[in-house]
């Protein structure tokens, strides 16, 4: 039963971050070190990082971390998978213990950034997912995150906070609909090419 599709309850995000600097380490080590992982399990390897935890405590940790590296001032790019309802994904699950208090809301609540993203909606092994896609879509634009539809993703943009916010609720809202979902994120923050377009110098 443990490995059939959706039973397990815990969730993860499994992402790699790129600073487009010659001091990429410091910008990464930087962020994860910044972050409260205590509500997470976490680990790093030589090519990504997972959190796995409670929605609530994965979305904050990976909130902050995103915001500790774009405050950094280099343009940064952000690619990962979110995934809950794995088939025999249980290793850390006494993380969801975990009180509801988001460790990171209050240190990261003032800090700014960009975060445009193209985001994808999976919902695994369920018949009427374009269903569910769509109302992800009407989250981001009720929102007023929406930018438009792209091959293969749907683009959201504005402040970080409100970005992910977004994002957290179109994944409960699938969560709700389906055991299994994963959805993938490409964020990117202090993009010279944004700047050149909008006429800063």
């Amino acid at each position: 039963m443990d490995n059939l599709c959706g039973t397990s309850r815990i969730a993860g995000f499994r992402f790699s971050l790129y600073p487009m600097t010659d001091d990429f380490i410091s910008v990464i080590k930087s962020a994860l070190k910044k972050t409260d992982t205590s509500k997470v399990w976490t680990k790093t390897d030589h090519i990504s990082t997972v959190l796995r935890g409670s929605i609530a405590h994965v979305f904050d940790a990976a909130k902050a971390i995103y915001l500790y590296a774009a405050n950094s001032e280099k343009h940064i790019v952000m690619n990962g998978t979110f995934s809950i309802g794995c088939p025999g994904d249980t290793q850390g699950d006494t993380y969801l213990t975990a009180d509801e208090k988001r460790v990171n809301e209050e240190s990261v609540h003032d800090l700014k950034a960009e975060a445009p993203c193209q985001f994808a909606l999976y919902p695994m092994n369920e018949p009427n997912y374009m269903d569910i896609i769509m109302k992800a879509v009407e989250i981001a634009k009720a929102d007023g995150t929406f930018v438009q539809g792209v091959h293969y993703a749907s683009e959201v943009d504005g402040d970080a906070h409100d970005v992910f916010r977004t994002l957290e609720a179109a994944f409960r809202m699938a969560n709700q609909q389906t055991a299994h979902v994963t959805m993938t994120v490409n964020f990117s923050a202090n993009s010279p090419s944004r700047k050149q377009k909008a006429g800063i110098k």
